[in-house]
């Protein structure tokens, strides 16, 4: 059974930083490109970062220059470093990966930006 475990959410203040983790389970983990997306409340979810087999990156256009996605594929885990936070980036952040057609989530971690 494929499981995404987000971990590494909290409360900052504005200008701080944070590092998302996400453990994969339940797949060969090097096989599949794991991204990263946000909801923020009344708003839709969004994808905020995503890194393929080969380590190969793409951004929102709002984070990019402020967080990096990495993967550990011996750890099974993808991280998401997030420097220079801003208000805006309040939202659950969730972990994903398209196993066989359909996307796989893990439960979120909520992340809380303050001016």
């Amino acid at each position: 059974q494929v499981q995404l475990v987000e971990s590494g959410g909290g409360s900052v203040q504005a200008g701080g930083s944070l590092r998302l983790s996400c453990v994969v389970s339940g797949l060969n983990f090097r096989d599949y490109s794991i991204h990263w997306h946000r909801q923020a409340p009344g708003k839709q979810r969004e994808l905020v970062a995503i890194i393929g087999t080969t380590g190969i990156t793409d951004y929102l256009t709002s984070v990019k220059g402020r967080f990096t996605i990495s993967r550990d594929n011996l750890q099974n885990t993808v991280y998401l470093q997030m420097n220079s936070l801003k208000v805006e980036d309040t939202a659950v952040y969730y972990c994903a990966t398209d196993v066989a057609g359909l996307t796989r989530w893990g439960q979120g971690t909520q992340v809380t930006v303050s001016s």
